[in-house]
């Protein structure tokens, strides 16, 4: 079938069949933090410069994402063993090869993996279809080498790809894509043959890396967080919804910044008919349960605005 148009058909969240989590949760809720490597000199790409700021190497940044997997890694990670979090590693799968005292770690609290590229500077533009096909079999080896698992879905790197990602993502095997970020709930992704994809929601305005990198402070950061998620946990009584937590140990595991984070779990966690879970299992879940009767909803809503074209 090859390139499709139009992805995602388009479904009003009010005209849906409501999704139901498991034991009647309202908000089915996944930590995804970005475990990420950048590189001291990345590879030239003709189509996007890594960290354009300066010419390589790029200390700062450099230093910065460093860090994240000497320092903040290690204190993200008692804050989510503290509240009984099993996260959903946003990957660059480089890290597992770098820094087997991180495998180790994500390895024994049984987290789940979504792709996140190799390094943090290599990115999916400009890629053949052998290219791209040959890096999801790299990655998804990698995954399984180390930890054991098969991922089940990517974030592209740099959020990066092709007109043709989805279609092979599905062919490898992966079932959600991250990078769409155009619902509170998974839907339906159109790709060729005959396989099933979804996009699940992830989330770039409460992400911390714009966000803390801009004007934002760890408080209004905080406080954005608790007012989405109680949204989301009222909305959530009709139909079951999600919400996202994508983020970065380099910035929300700086000292100054995670007691802010902590203060959200802990205000999630006061409320019953909550699905703390991983990517993988919402993805799975919905698959499962949803996914046939959404394709039908979908086909329906088509055959309707046909008709009501022909009849204009």
């Amino acid at each position: 079938m090859g390139y499709h148009a139009e992805r995602v058909r388009y479904s009003p969240i009010v005209k849906r069949p409501p999704v139901r989590w498991p034991n009647g949760a309202r908000v089915a809720v996944w930590v995804a933090p970005n475990i990420e490597h950048t590189e001291y000199l990345p590879p030239p790409n003709e189509y996007m410069d890594p960290w354009p700021r300066t010419p390589h190497p790029d200390i700062r940044e450099y230093g910065f994402h460093d860090y994240g997997n000497r320092v903040a890694f290690w204190r993200l990670l008692k804050v989510l063993d503290r509240h009984g979090i099993r996260a959903t590693v946003s990957l660059n799968v480089g890290v597992l090869d770098l820094f087997p005292e991180i495998t180790q770690a994500m390895v024994e609290r049984n987290w789940d993996y979504m792709l996140h590229g190799i390094f943090n500077t290599r990115y999916l533009y400009g890629a053949t279809a052998e290219e791209e096909r040959a890096f999801y079999q790299d990655c998804i080896a990698t995954v399984q080498k180390h930890t054991g698992k098969t991922p089940k879905g990517m974030l592209g790197p740099a959020i990066t790809g092709t007109i043709r990602t989805p279609d092979l993502m599905a062919e490898a095997g992966l079932i959600y894509h991250a990078d769409w970020i155009h619902d509170d709930q998974p839907v339906p992704l159109e790709v060729s043959g005959g396989r099933k994809l979804i996009s699940i929601p992830y989330s770039y305005e409460l992400n911390d890396g714009p966000l803390l990198k801009s004007n934002i402070d760890g408080v209004e950061w905080a406080q954005m967080c608790k007012d989405q998620f109680d949204r989301l946990y009222r909305e959530g009584e009709r139909t079951g919804m999600v919400m996202p937590f994508s983020i970065h140990p380099f910035r929300i595991a700086q000292a100054a910044r995670i007691d802010y984070f902590e203060s959200v779990l802990e205000h999630i966690r006061r409320h019953d008919d909550v699905w703390l879970t991983t990517g993988d299992e919402i993805a799975q879940y919905y698959l499962d349960n949803y996914y046939d009767e959404a394709v039908a909803h979908l086909a329906e809503m088509a055959r309707y605005t046909s008709r009501r074209r022909h009849a204009g």
